[in-house]
């Protein structure tokens, strides 16, 4: 009886901050987006990790992946980076694979600089229910070496490392550390019986992630009631840009309007604005980091995205939305206004990617 009475306190509590964190947002018919009638073949991955039915997204997901010949390995779901990043201890036959040289991934929240080299292999990746899919022979990062750089937040250097394992899916994150991060690194877009890029196929490359798991695959069922963003074309990658954002702090007007990153791979938010709309906001937390304080809220609208956008107070632990923290960012090679929703940003919406036809979508959780 316990344990049901804190459940249901649970769900009460993030119906009511869902119901707050949204109201803010406009009420609008949706935006158009691609025709999925002849789509197929999408396959759901739960999370090993996920929530129990109506609590909140609290942890980064885990999938479980294997490589031929070898067993599983829990690791992360990652939409802040692009690329498989596995210990290379954990590859079986790792000296006998194909190579296509050095490489390293650098996790710019973090300070992780993780290093070793690019093979070539098959990999399969499970969700909690023990539905998989299986990649195409694709470039795998197998770590030997962990760095860090000069400003990092959460980094240890080592040799072999051991239990390295991160399924990154992002896009649009080459100019942060991660020129090597192009889609053919993608393992969400490289699964047997998807098309490419040059010829589609009938499953298309892209996904649904929701607090629950990760829809690998697009049809016209599971794409139902979202609000389509198209992106632009990347002018260097073959990739697509950044999805727009509009972001406003303590109510500034206007909003300052930059990029967005919708990662599950952060608990912490990550914010860049105009200096004036920081004045009398901001303080150290415990590492010196310069966090947004306590009380200040924080706006945010998806550009184009029709009635998508919430706000929240920092830290507010009421509502499911906001993050743990809000950590201010300097500008780097983006230095435009830019915001890191972390993984909390599934408490309020699903979050659709259609790397085929350039689509971020956004589904409110109170709309399905």
């Amino acid at each position: 009886m316990a344990i049901l009475a804190r459940f249901d306190r649970a769900a009460r509590i993030l119906r009511l901050g869902l119901a707050a964190a949204l109201s803010a947002a406009p009420v609008c018919a949706l935006a158009a987006g691609p025709d999925y009638s002849g789509a197929a073949g999408a396959v759901f991955l739960p999370f090993l990790n996920a929530p129990l039915a109506g609590q909140p997204a609290t942890r980064t997901p885990k999938l479980a992946i294997a490589f031929p010949g070898g067993q599983a390995h829990r690791g992360t779901l990652d939409t802040g980076s692009t690329g498989v990043v596995v210990s290379a201890t954990s590859i079986p036959n790792f000296d006998q694979l194909p190579r296509l040289g050095p490489g390293q991934l650098t996790y710019s929240s973090s300070g992780r600089i993780e290093k070793g080299v690019w093979v070539v292999t098959p990999l399969t990746l499970s969700g909690g229910n023990g539905a998989s899919v299986t990649t195409r022979p694709m470039p795998v990062l197998a770590v030997n070496e962990i760095a860090c750089t000069a400003s990092a937040r959460n980094c240890r250097p080592r040799r072999n490392p051991k239990g390295i394992a991160m399924f990154g899916i992002g896009f649009a994150r080459q100019h942060d550390h991660q020129a090597q991060g192009t889609p053919d690194h993608n393992p969400l877009l490289n699964v047997e019986g998807m098309g490419t890029p040059e010829q589609l196929g009938r499953m298309r490359r892209g996904y649904v992630v929701s607090r629950r798991g990760v829809l690998v695959g697009l049809d016209a069922a599971s794409t139902a009631g979202f609000s389509f963003v198209k992106l632009d074309k990347s002018p260097v990658y073959p990739d697509w840009s950044a999805a727009p954002v509009c972001i406003s702090v303590a109510g500034t007007a206007p909003p300052a309007c930059g990029t967005m990153l919708m990662d599950t791979g952060v608990t912490t938010m990550y914010l860049r604005v105009p200096p004036e709309q920081l004045a009398g906001h901001t303080a150290p937390n415990a590492k010196g980091l310069p966090v947004l304080n306590p009380g200040t809220s924080v706006a945010l609208t998806m550009t184009g995205a029709q009635g998508i956008g919430y706000s929240f107070n920092v830290g507010d632990r009421a509502n499911p939305l906001a993050p743990l923290d809000v950590v201010l960012v300097h500008a780097d090679a983006n230095p435009g206004p830019f915001v890191n929703t972390s993984v909390r940003f599934l408490n309020g919406f699903d979050y659709l990617y259609d790397a085929d036809a350039g689509y971020v979508g956004f589904r409110a959780l109170n709309a399905r």
